[in-house]
């Protein structure tokens, strides 16, 4: 009799821990995942604005032909 209940409650602690929800581990822990897209996303602009400020002008030349300019027109 005792190794028919012992059997039962094992069965039933062993229906208890399948039941149990499976815990995922996450690649990147939820209280800094804000945190560290913020700082990825500053990152990237940053690296943006050194690009765009260090390229080189194109050197200045002569106008189109047929060119009007804006400051003669208001002169004449």
């Amino acid at each position: 009799m005792r190794d028919m209940a012992q059997k039962a409650n094992k069965a039933r602690s062993a229906a208890n821990k399948s039941s149990k929800p499976v815990e995922k581990k996450h690649l990147i822990d939820p209280r800094y995942k804000s945190f560290i897209y913020t700082v990825i996303v500053v990152v990237v602009l940053l690296i943006f604005f050194i690009i765009n400020n260090t390229r080189q002008e194109p050197a200045h030349g002569d106008y189109p032909p047929n060119y009007k300019s804006q400051t003669t027109s208001q002169q004449k």
